[in-house]
């Protein structure tokens, strides 16, 4: 087994996060690929990769070398095809959060599947930030400010954070016309935070109110549910709300003192040497999403 060989593999291993995976990918034996593996940690002196019975994961050598031994395969691969177009297919693994990636990714998913048929898709939805290359995530469709700076981002749009509440509600509670009137209305929360106050443009710092509440919700569609029915006043981010704005189910509330948008982004693990299925993904799903009505809010 040739040494670019061995990197191939290596790589793999890290992107499927899973020896048996990797294999089935590569069409090798899972012994053939643990010796693989074994090989090059030994030649190098470094381990790779930490195992247990349950998961697989790079060492902080193995991501720096990971990031290494990918661009590597990645001028190889680019360099045989020479000067032909790219291929776009294998495998490509995406996360998104629960709701929007039902509503808003999982067509951009099957529209890009209709388009090539040699690209297999994993759709994980899911509201906790995953660790792309410790679970092996091609793009990742994020919410909010970019922490990772090692991470490469293209903003497909905004989001904001809005408080609404249904008409009945409104009609039999009085409407809240700063944020200090919530301390008198009935909030529905979220459970994540474990958070019992909303924060407010308007001031110099910000503002905060204590909010009370007897029913606390970890589940969007249901604490939307709630909402609908007129058991409070809630926040929720304007593409989770745009229908029922719409069509008159809820009320925006505290315009003006609503914070300024969140950027809505697909994220990569690196600008250069990406498979050609990532970089065709970006651009389709870059132009589907930049054209929703929810993700350019007033």
């Amino acid at each position: 087994m040739d040494r670019l060989d061995e990197l191939s593999i290596f790589v793999r291993i890290v992107e499927e996060g899973s020896l048996v995976r990797a294999a089935q990918r590569l069409r090798r034996s899972p012994p053939a690929v643990t010796r693989a593996l074994a090989t090059l940690e030994d030649r190098i002196g470094v381990r790779l990769v930490d195992r247990t019975t349950r998961r697989l994961a790079p060492t902080e050598a193995g991501r720096a070398f990971y990031e290494r031994a990918r661009s590597l395969v990645a001028d190889y691969e680019n360099a045989t095809v020479g000067a032909r177009e790219a291929p776009v297919r294998g495998l490509l693994r995406i996360t998104a959060p629960v709701q929007f990636g039902r509503r808003h990714v999982a067509p951009v998913v099957t529209g890009f599947l209709d388009r090539h048929e040699d690209v297999e898709i994993e759709l994980l939805l899911n509201d906790r930030n995953v660790d792309l290359i410790d679970e092996g995530i091609d793009v990742a469709l994020r919410i909010g400010a970019l922490a990772d700076s090692s991470l490469t981002a293209r903003v497909v749009g905004h989001v904001r954070r809005q408080w609404v509440a249904s008409p009945a509600y409104l009609a039999a509670h009085g409407t809240p016309r700063a944020p200090a009137d919530l301390a008198e209305h009935e909030a529905l929360l979220g459970t994540s935070r474990g958070t019992l106050e909303w924060s407010f443009a308007g001031s110099r710092r910000g503002a905060a109110v204590h909010l009370g509440g007897r029913l606390r919700v970890d589940d969007v569609e249901t604490r939307l549910r709630a909402v609908r029915d007129g058991r409070g006043v809630a926040q929720f981010l304007s593409y989770q709300i745009a229908d029922d704005l719409a069509a008159g189910r809820l009320v925006r509330l505290l315009r003006s003192y609503e914070k300024p948008p969140l950027p809505v982004q697909l994220l990569t693990k690196g600008r250069a040497h990406r498979a050609p299925r990532i970089d065709a993904f970006l651009d389709f799903a870059v132009k589907r999403l930049s054209a929703l009505a929810v993700l350019r809010p007033d």
